[in-house]
Protein backbone atom coordinates (compact mmCIF):
# COMPACT_ATOMS: atom_id res chain seq x y z
CA UNK A 1 0.00 0.00 0.00
CA UNK A 2 1.44 3.37 -1.09
CA UNK A 3 1.39 5.73 1.90
CA UNK A 4 4.44 7.84 1.15
CA UNK A 5 2.93 11.27 0.46
CA UNK A 6 -0.48 12.41 1.71
CA UNK A 7 -2.82 14.15 -0.73
CA UNK A 8 -4.56 15.94 2.16
CA UNK A 9 -3.81 16.52 5.82
CA UNK A 10 -5.95 17.48 8.78
CA UNK A 11 -4.95 17.83 12.42
CA UNK A 12 -5.97 14.27 13.33
CA UNK A 13 -5.76 12.38 10.04
CA UNK A 14 -4.00 12.09 6.71
CA UNK A 15 -5.44 10.99 3.37
CA UNK A 16 -3.40 9.06 0.83
CA UNK A 17 -4.05 7.79 -2.66
CA UNK A 18 -3.23 4.18 -3.49
CA UNK A 19 -4.33 3.56 -7.07
CA UNK A 20 -8.11 3.58 -7.18
CA UNK A 21 -8.37 3.82 -3.41
CA UNK A 22 -8.27 6.64 -0.90
CA UNK A 23 -6.80 5.71 2.48
CA UNK A 24 -7.82 7.84 5.45
CA UNK A 25 -5.24 7.17 8.16
CA UNK A 26 -6.26 8.29 11.63
CA UNK A 27 -4.04 9.45 14.50
CA UNK A 28 -3.55 7.21 17.54
CA UNK A 29 -6.21 9.18 19.45
CA UNK A 30 -9.00 7.67 17.33
CA UNK A 31 -10.84 4.83 19.01
CA UNK A 32 -12.09 1.75 17.19
CA UNK A 33 -15.69 2.88 17.82
CA UNK A 34 -15.06 6.31 16.24
CA UNK A 35 -13.55 4.78 13.12
CA UNK A 36 -16.13 2.04 12.77
CA UNK A 37 -18.94 4.57 13.22
CA UNK A 38 -17.56 6.72 10.39
CA UNK A 39 -17.24 3.65 8.17
CA UNK A 40 -20.81 2.63 9.02
CA UNK A 41 -22.09 6.12 8.18
CA UNK A 42 -20.39 5.99 4.79
CA UNK A 43 -21.83 2.56 4.07
CA UNK A 44 -25.35 3.61 5.06
CA UNK A 45 -25.22 6.71 2.86
CA UNK A 46 -23.79 4.71 -0.06
CA UNK A 47 -26.65 2.22 0.23
CA UNK A 48 -29.21 5.01 -0.26
CA UNK A 49 -28.00 5.38 -3.86
CA UNK A 50 -26.60 8.85 -3.30
CA UNK A 51 -23.28 9.25 -5.12
CA UNK A 52 -20.55 8.90 -2.47
CA UNK A 53 -17.31 6.89 -2.32
CA UNK A 54 -17.83 3.19 -1.64
CA UNK A 55 -16.26 1.70 1.49
CA UNK A 56 -13.83 -1.15 0.88
CA UNK A 57 -12.09 -1.92 4.15
CA UNK A 58 -11.34 -0.85 7.70
CA UNK A 59 -7.98 -2.00 9.03
CA UNK A 60 -4.96 -1.05 11.10
CA UNK A 61 -1.79 0.19 9.42
CA UNK A 62 1.28 0.54 11.64
CA UNK A 63 -0.94 0.59 14.68
CA UNK A 64 -3.29 3.28 13.33
CA UNK A 65 -6.84 2.80 12.14
CA UNK A 66 -7.48 3.37 8.43
CA UNK A 67 -10.62 3.61 6.32
CA UNK A 68 -10.12 2.52 2.72
CA UNK A 69 -12.64 3.72 0.14
CA UNK A 70 -12.97 4.74 -3.50
CA UNK A 71 -10.64 7.50 -4.62
CA UNK A 72 -12.58 10.36 -6.24
CA UNK A 73 -10.68 12.13 -9.00
CA UNK A 74 -11.09 15.90 -9.05
CA UNK A 75 -10.58 19.07 -7.07
CA UNK A 76 -12.29 20.40 -4.00
CA UNK A 77 -14.72 23.27 -4.29
CA UNK A 78 -12.53 25.09 -1.78
CA UNK A 79 -9.49 25.00 -4.07
CA UNK A 80 -11.56 26.13 -7.06
CA UNK A 81 -12.90 29.09 -5.07
CA UNK A 82 -9.41 30.13 -4.03
CA UNK A 83 -8.04 29.77 -7.55
CA UNK A 84 -10.73 31.89 -9.21
CA UNK A 85 -12.62 34.21 -6.83
CA UNK A 86 -14.80 35.42 -9.72
CA UNK A 87 -16.28 31.91 -9.91
CA UNK A 88 -17.43 31.89 -6.29
CA UNK A 89 -21.09 32.88 -6.96
CA UNK A 90 -21.50 30.06 -9.50
CA UNK A 91 -19.67 27.57 -7.26
CA UNK A 92 -21.83 28.49 -4.28
CA UNK A 93 -24.90 27.84 -6.40
CA UNK A 94 -23.56 24.41 -7.35
CA UNK A 95 -22.84 23.76 -3.69
CA UNK A 96 -26.40 24.56 -2.64
CA UNK A 97 -27.88 22.48 -5.48
CA UNK A 98 -25.82 19.50 -4.33
CA UNK A 99 -26.89 19.99 -0.73
CA UNK A 100 -30.56 20.19 -1.68
CA UNK A 101 -30.18 17.01 -3.73
CA UNK A 102 -28.63 15.29 -0.71
CA UNK A 103 -31.56 16.37 1.46
CA UNK A 104 -33.99 14.48 -0.80
CA UNK A 105 -32.46 11.18 0.37
CA UNK A 106 -33.42 9.23 3.49
CA UNK A 107 -31.03 7.14 5.58
CA UNK A 108 -33.12 5.76 8.43
CA UNK A 109 -30.27 3.79 9.99
CA UNK A 110 -28.26 6.93 10.75
CA UNK A 111 -28.36 8.54 14.18
CA UNK A 112 -30.97 11.25 14.47
CA UNK A 113 -29.65 14.81 14.44
CA UNK A 114 -31.78 15.82 17.44
CA UNK A 115 -30.26 13.08 19.62
CA UNK A 116 -26.77 14.14 18.60
CA UNK A 117 -27.47 17.79 19.41
CA UNK A 118 -28.86 16.93 22.84
CA UNK A 119 -25.61 15.08 23.63
CA UNK A 120 -23.48 17.93 22.29
CA UNK A 121 -25.36 20.52 24.36
CA UNK A 122 -24.62 18.48 27.48
CA UNK A 123 -20.91 18.39 26.56
CA UNK A 124 -20.66 22.06 25.55
CA UNK A 125 -19.43 23.44 28.87
CA UNK A 126 -22.17 26.07 28.84
CA UNK A 127 -23.92 26.99 32.08
CA UNK A 128 -27.01 25.07 33.17
CA UNK A 129 -29.44 27.87 32.29
CA UNK A 130 -28.15 28.17 28.73
CA UNK A 131 -28.16 24.39 28.29
CA UNK A 132 -31.77 24.26 29.48
CA UNK A 133 -32.82 26.98 27.04
CA UNK A 134 -31.01 25.26 24.18
CA UNK A 135 -32.62 21.91 24.92
CA UNK A 136 -36.03 23.61 25.15
CA UNK A 137 -35.53 25.24 21.76
CA UNK A 138 -34.30 21.98 20.23
CA UNK A 139 -37.34 20.13 21.59
CA UNK A 140 -39.63 22.65 19.90
CA UNK A 141 -38.09 22.43 16.43
CA UNK A 142 -39.47 19.98 13.84
CA UNK A 143 -37.87 16.53 13.65
CA UNK A 144 -37.33 15.66 10.00
CA UNK A 145 -35.50 12.64 8.58
CA UNK A 146 -33.54 14.06 5.66
CA UNK A 147 -29.97 12.98 4.97
CA UNK A 148 -27.68 15.57 6.60
CA UNK A 149 -23.92 15.71 6.19
CA UNK A 150 -23.03 17.63 9.35
CA UNK A 151 -19.94 19.32 7.91
CA UNK A 152 -21.04 20.41 4.44
CA UNK A 153 -18.22 22.78 3.45
CA UNK A 154 -16.37 23.52 0.19
CA UNK A 155 -13.45 21.41 1.43
CA UNK A 156 -15.68 18.33 1.58
CA UNK A 157 -17.00 18.65 -1.98
CA UNK A 158 -15.02 17.30 -4.92
CA UNK A 159 -15.78 18.38 -8.48
CA UNK A 160 -14.86 15.54 -10.81
CA UNK A 161 -13.39 15.98 -14.34
CA UNK A 162 -16.92 15.31 -15.65
CA UNK A 163 -18.25 18.20 -13.59
CA UNK A 164 -20.13 16.12 -11.03
CA UNK A 165 -20.09 17.03 -7.35
CA UNK A 166 -19.19 14.31 -4.84
CA UNK A 167 -19.41 14.82 -1.07
CA UNK A 168 -16.74 13.22 1.11
CA UNK A 169 -16.10 12.83 4.87
CA UNK A 170 -19.34 11.44 6.29
CA UNK A 171 -18.15 11.10 9.89
CA UNK A 172 -20.82 13.56 11.13
CA UNK A 173 -23.72 12.26 9.03
CA UNK A 174 -27.17 12.10 10.60
CA UNK A 175 -30.81 12.14 9.60
CA UNK A 176 -32.68 15.25 10.54
CA UNK A 177 -33.72 18.78 9.65
CA UNK A 178 -32.17 20.27 6.50
CA UNK A 179 -32.16 23.76 7.99
CA UNK A 180 -29.92 22.56 10.82
CA UNK A 181 -27.48 21.26 8.21
CA UNK A 182 -27.60 24.65 6.46
CA UNK A 183 -27.08 26.50 9.76
CA UNK A 184 -23.93 24.49 10.38
CA UNK A 185 -22.57 25.28 6.90
CA UNK A 186 -23.31 28.95 7.46
CA UNK A 187 -21.51 28.90 10.81
CA UNK A 188 -18.51 27.11 9.30
CA UNK A 189 -18.18 29.87 6.70
CA UNK A 190 -18.25 32.46 9.49
CA UNK A 191 -15.64 30.62 11.55
CA UNK A 192 -13.41 30.55 8.47
CA UNK A 193 -13.78 34.36 8.27
CA UNK A 194 -15.70 34.15 5.00
CA UNK A 195 -18.64 36.29 6.02
CA UNK A 196 -19.60 37.38 2.50
CA UNK A 197 -19.67 33.79 1.32
CA UNK A 198 -21.68 32.81 4.40
CA UNK A 199 -24.39 35.34 3.57
CA UNK A 200 -24.41 34.48 -0.13
CA UNK A 201 -24.62 30.77 0.66
CA UNK A 202 -27.49 31.12 3.11
CA UNK A 203 -29.47 33.39 0.79
CA UNK A 204 -29.13 30.81 -1.99
CA UNK A 205 -30.16 27.98 0.33
CA UNK A 206 -33.24 29.84 1.57
CA UNK A 207 -34.26 30.99 -1.91
CA UNK A 208 -33.81 27.60 -3.57
CA UNK A 209 -35.44 25.61 -0.77
CA UNK A 210 -38.18 28.20 -0.11
CA UNK A 211 -37.09 28.34 3.54
CA UNK A 212 -37.46 31.43 5.73
CA UNK A 213 -34.14 32.81 6.94
CA UNK A 214 -35.67 33.18 10.40
CA UNK A 215 -36.27 29.42 10.51
CA UNK A 216 -32.63 28.59 9.76
CA UNK A 217 -31.59 31.18 12.34
CA UNK A 218 -33.45 29.24 15.05
CA UNK A 219 -30.85 26.48 14.67
CA UNK A 220 -27.78 28.72 14.99
CA UNK A 221 -27.52 28.74 18.79
CA UNK A 222 -27.87 24.95 18.88
CA UNK A 223 -25.27 24.45 16.15
CA UNK A 224 -22.88 26.86 17.87
CA UNK A 225 -23.20 24.93 21.13
CA UNK A 226 -22.43 21.67 19.34
CA UNK A 227 -19.34 23.22 17.73
CA UNK A 228 -18.03 24.23 21.18
CA UNK A 229 -17.43 20.56 22.00
CA UNK A 230 -14.40 20.65 19.70
CA UNK A 231 -12.72 22.91 22.25
CA UNK A 232 -11.04 25.27 19.79
CA UNK A 233 -10.08 28.35 21.87
CA UNK A 234 -9.90 30.55 18.76
CA UNK A 235 -13.57 29.88 18.06
CA UNK A 236 -14.91 30.08 21.60
CA UNK A 237 -15.67 33.81 21.81
CA UNK A 238 -17.70 33.82 18.60
CA UNK A 239 -19.47 30.59 19.50
CA UNK A 240 -20.41 31.91 22.93
CA UNK A 241 -22.17 34.84 21.27
CA UNK A 242 -24.04 32.60 18.86
CA UNK A 243 -24.96 30.07 21.54
CA UNK A 244 -27.07 32.60 23.45
CA UNK A 245 -30.71 31.69 22.93
CA UNK A 246 -32.12 34.83 21.39
CA UNK A 247 -34.00 35.46 18.19
CA UNK A 248 -31.64 36.34 15.33
CA UNK A 249 -33.58 38.38 12.85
Amino acid sequence: MNLTKPIAERPSKKIYRDGNYAVKLMNEEYSASDVLNEALNLSIVHETGFAVPALHEVRKIDGKWAIIMDYVEGRTLFSLMNEDPASIPALLERMVDLQLKMHTYKAKRLRHLTDKFHAKIDQSGLDATTRYELRTRLHGLPKHNKLCHGDFTPGNIIITPDGDGVIIDWSHATQGNASADAARTYLRFLLAERGNQAEAYLKLFCDKSDTARQYVNKWLAIVAASQMVKGNPEEREMLLRWAQVVEYE
